[in-house]
């Protein structure tokens, strides 16, 4: 037993009291020592890979003693054996191969792709079958704020406040994006007190004199009356594979906050470029809840979703597949480290990932965006293409020099000079890997700028997306004499942020995006979508104005919520959509 002593922050007047740390296990025995065990032993189990140039040289070299034995036994001429050995250049093998690789090698670093050795990069160009962990690669590892559901009494906006103020203190992620979601939205925050925290759980506190409860359903729940609604956000929670907080104010469940994990921006166009790439079969790992994972899954069209993996489980899910080219394993976490070590290439996300994975993997993204693996992809397969054109080349050539050789057409000397052109000219065909280009690589490119400021933009307006959500669901709810204002209140926001927003797209970023990606007007789908959703707007306007006083009948409040879910599904799918167009634009910046 030792007795340690934590020292507070400077901030804190009193100090905190001494506490004894107990050591239950040795740390052979923890969950990271494990880990560290299954990746030593996938290493030691995987075979080493056999070599583009090895595969030739096979041939290539008995080929060239039988030819030089042959001649000299056919003629008694030593002379031909030996023009026969001078013309029998393995440069294409012993050099050009490697440049070829070494080339693509240096093409994948300056796109942002470490990649550890010419094996892995040959190995990368015959991959077939791709694993992939969901949280923080397919995903950003970042959950983000929704939606909020909230007493009418209270308000989205206070439980917000409340929520976050208490969350201060906590440095769990999701207590992190609750605390960033009402930063963004320019909330003051006020000092909890008197703050508890069940790890896995939540946290318990006192927020402008209120008692406040901030977790899980069970965790809020336990001491508050449950909420008429809250069956039916845990519903939506499976439905959308999102997290649910909820929040309890003094003794009752005031309401909940909906995050999400969102798809990374580039990741259905990198999983689109690697299926192009020959890549037949992209499954998807991840510890998550299976109706969370079959989510994210069916968003991105995966061809397999093994959910509630542990480190051991996608270790053994490397191990069974079977695949006539190479398997790709792609992670970021701890927990991915063993997989990554049994894989044929396995590709560590570097920037955000951890260091195990980075050791364990034989490829590591410097830059954080998946496509960026595809273009690595397309880099092997260019560099292996041109290695073997430069064998094949330079072989052909060799064997037809060994040939005249041995008919005595080529004697030692001028078979020495021919040698040297027959190298020179693979080398420079070798060379030709550096010059691989991405899919936009070279092409004029959206500026980060104008990226960053459109992201911006849209962030800005999520609130309004949840607030079309929100009245949504709330009209079946509330009394009929309040949907006029709850109607009133989200046309003002639609006509002055939301429109005004979709007509300068249509008018300013449009055409300079069409320019970007060429042919005749390829934004026309777009701006479609723009004219369905001020239509949409007309239409709930319209319906707002035809009220009449005492509220609108159960017909009229169908209506209005066909209306209603229809624009929050098209500004959803409209959002993505730009969102990716932006992203993939902003390439080559």
């Amino acid at each position: 037993m030792e007795q340690c002593q934590v020292l507070p922050p400077c901030s804190m007047s009193r100090p905190s009291p001494p506490f004894e740390v107990i050591a239950t296990t040795p740390a052979a025995d923890s969950t990271f020592a494990g880990i560290v065990r299954l990746v030593e032993a996938a290493q030691r189990a995987k075979a080493p890979a056999a070599r583009l140039a090895d595969q030739y040289a096979l041939l290539f070299i008995p080929l060239s003693l039988a030819v030089a034995a042959g001649a000299w036994l056919a003629t008694g001429d030593p002379l031909r054996a030996l023009a026969v050995l001078v013309v029998a250049t393995p440069c294409p093998l012993i050099l050009a191969v490697p440049v070829a690789i070494v080339a693509g090698m240096s093409r994948c670093a300056k796109r942002g792709v470490l990649v550890k050795g010419g094996g892995m990069l040959e190995k990368l160009a015959q991959a077939t079958t791709l694993f992939f962990d969901k949280t923080g690669t397919l995903t950003g590892g970042r959950v983000r704020l929704v939606a909020i559901e909230a007493d009418p009494q209270l308000g989205a906006t206070e439980l917000l406040r409340i929520a976050a103020s208490l969350d201060q203190v906590s440095q769990h992620p999701v207590a992190r994006a609750i605390v960033y979601a009402a930063r963004d939205r320019g909330l003051r925050l006020s000092m909890p007190s008197a703050v508890e925290e069940q790890p896995g759980a939540g946290l318990t506190g006192v927020v402008d004199d209120r008692r406040v409860a901030v977790g899980s359903y069970a965790f809020a729940a336990a001491p508050a009356a449950p909420a008429d609604w809250s069956r039916r956000f845990l519903r939506r929670m499976g439905y959308d594979g999102a997290t649910g907080v909820f929040v309890a104010i003094d003794g009752a469940v005031a309401g909940a906050l909906l995050l999400l994990d969102e798809i990374r921006l580039e990741t259905p166009r990198a999983l689109r470029l690697l299926r192009k790439a020959g890549v037949e079969r992209i499954v998807m790992l991840t510890g998550d809840r299976r109706d969370v994972a079959e989510t994210i899954g069916a968003l991105l069209g995966v061809d397999q979703v093994l959910a509630e993996q542990q480190p051991q489980d996608k270790l053994a899910a490397i191990k069974a597949s079977r695949s006539p080219g190479s398997t790709i394993m792609v992670g970021d976490g701890v927990n991915d480290a063993p997989a990554l070590a049994a894989a044929d290439v396995g590709v560590a996300m570097g920037e955000r990932g951890t260091a195990a994975s980075s050791e364990a993997a034989g490829i590591v993204l410097l830059i954080d965006r998946l496509d960026r693996l595809a273009e690595a992809v397309r880099i092997a397969h260019r560099s292996r293409t041109i290695a073997i054109e430069s064998v094949v080349a330079g072989m052909g050539l060799s064997i037809a020099a060994m040939g005249a050789a041995a008919l005595g057409y080529l004697p030692p000397l001028a078979g020495a000079i021919l040698q040297e052109a027959i190298d020179v000219a693979v080398l420079l065909n070798a060379l030709r890997a550096l010059h691989v280009h991405g899919p936009r690589e070279g092409r004029p490119a959206l500026p980060t700028a104008e990226l960053d400021a459109l992201k911006t933009e849209h962030d800005e307006l999520s609130p309004i997306l949840e607030r079309v959500r929100s009245a949504a669901d709330r009209l079946g709810m509330i009394p009929a004499d309040e949907v006029a204002g709850e109607l009133a209140d989200l046309n003002e926001m639609l006509r002055e942020k939301l429109i005004p927003h979709e007509r300068r797209d249509d008018a300013q970023m449009y055409p300079v995006v069409a320019r970007l990606i060429g042919g005749d007007y390829p934004m026309a789908a777009m701006s479609r979508t723009h004219r369905e959703i001020q239509n949409l707007a007309r239409l709930l306007s319209r319906i707002e104005g035809d009220l009449p006083p005492e509220g609108p009948d159960t017909a009229t409040v169908a209506e209005l919520q066909r209306v209603l879910y229809g624009l929050d599904a098209v500004l959803r799918l409209h959002f993505a959509q730009e969102d990716e167009i932006y992203h993939s634009l902003a390439d080559a910046a």
